[in-house]
């Protein structure tokens, strides 16, 4: 077969399937669970996505896309959900948005399904808003560490950051260069509370990561599956499907249409071909 270049919608071979969360406080929340089609998976990503009221949800792109791929060309398996209230492709989840307090028990259900399904190696992966859910609810025995994308440390304060300090588990916060809200120096100080966490600076990248989610994703495997190669491949040799996003990019374009991103002259080469479609999420 033919070698096919993996592009922003192409979805790679592995078994989802749509789960429901269902939290101590009485609510289900949308979820899904991609798991490598062919064998136990390395390690899980729970991911924890940005500021649902401005655009953030399970299908926020760099989660999308971990889901379309990581199974596949990593043996990730990656468990992706809407907090409550949170509306996506995928569905809405029951209860509303609750500024991160009523968000711990989103977050416990889904570290509590990790578990329960004997999903190995847990991770929290948080985007912006996720960042802090991840600080401030993800600290469980089963989570092996945390992995922060454009954490802005809006929500969280220093009480969370001395919980991951004294745990001695990793924390990996990657940093773009050119972030709306927390940059790498003023983040080296903010972390320096954290001994053992590594402050990772992307240079050129901004908050919404459009047009890097190959590197983001590469970074994210390096550190919870350091047996398998990266760069990741970017072409793929067996079956694959093209997902429709005309929704999700329907959605996003109608609520978001006066935030403005990276204009092409703007975004590394190396991006996705339409990233600029899809991504224009606002930051959060």
């Amino acid at each position: 077969m033919t070698s096919q270049k993996i592009r922003a919608n192409s979805v790679l071979p592995a078994r989802r399937e749509p789960v429901t969360l269902t939290t101590a406080d009485g609510l289900d929340l949308v979820a899904e669970l991609a798991v490598p089609a062919d064998r136990d998976p390395v390690a899980t990503l729970i991911c924890l996505h940005p500021l649902p009221t401005h655009g953030g949800m399970m299908d926020s792109h760099v989660y999308r896309k971990a889901a379309f791929r990581l199974p596949a060309l990593a043996g990730v398996a990656v468990l992706r959900f809407n907090t409550r209230g949170t509306w996506s492709e995928q569905g809405t989840s029951e209860g509303s948005f609750d500024n991160a307090v009523g968000e711990q028990y989103d977050v416990a259900a889904a570290i509590e399904y990790a578990e329960f399904h004997d999903l190995p190696n847990v991770w929290l992966v948080g985007w912006s808003f996720g960042t802090d859910l991840a600080l401030m609810h993800g600290h469980d025995p089963l989570v092996q560490g945390a992995i922060l994308l454009s954490p802005p440390l809006r929500f969280s304060d220093a009480t969370h950051l001395e919980q991951w300090a004294d745990s001695g588990k990793p924390v990996s916060a990657f940093v773009p260069e050119l972030d709306d809200y927390l940059r790498p120096e003023e983040a080296r100080e903010r972390f320096r509370a954290v001994p053992q966490a590594e402050v990772v600076p992307f240079e050129g990248s901004k908050h919404l990561w459009v047009g890097d989610a190959e590197r983001v994703l590469d970074e994210i495997v390096r550190r919870v599956a350091p047996g398998v190669a990266v760069p990741l491949p970017t072409e793929w040799d067996g079956p694959m499907e093209t997902a429709d996003t005309s929704a999700y990019n329907a959605h996003n374009l109608a609520a978001y249409k006066d935030v403005k991103v990276p204009g092409p002259a703007q975004r590394p080469a190396h991006g996705d071909a339409g990233d600029a479609g899809e991504d224009g999420q606002a930051p959060g």
